[in-house]
């Protein structure tokens, strides 16, 4: 499967983002995905996560209220909607997938997208 992410940009704090991460190749709805973020020196880290049973999700604490991951199988798109952004939540997301849940927790994913930049003024 093949991923696509999308969406990111420039906002200022408090605004509101929402990323896609669309698939090819393959339905989306056999994998769990994952949204990751990494930033300026630091190491990328998981965001968010959702099963593909769509009802088991897993978000960092420092998102939790905030992001909002969900999926649309029949579009093949994975969303991560962020709001009430902050100018720490500055980075290059990325979206993978895995037919294992426990890889988006832990980062080891077969299938990666390309990153999209999100940038928060403050």
């Amino acid at each position: 499967v093949q991923l696509q992410a999308s969406g990111g940009g420039l906002v200022q704090a408090g605004g509101s983002l929402r990323l896609s991460c669309t698939a090819s190749g393959r339905t989306i709805r056999s994998y769990s995905v994952g949204w990751f973020r990494q930033a300026p020196g630091k190491e990328r880290d998981v965001v968010a996560a959702i099963h593909k049973n769509t009802i088991t999700t897993y978000y960092v604490d420092s998102v939790k209220g905030r992001f909002t991951i969900s999926r649309d199988n029949a579009k093949n798109t994975v969303y991560l909607q962020m709001n009430n952004l902050k100018p720490e939540d500055t980075a290059v997301y990325y979206c993978a997938a895995d037919t294992s849940y426990s890889g988006c927790l832990n980062g080891y994913l077969k299938h990666w997208g390309e990153g999209t930049l999100v940038t928060v003024s403050s």
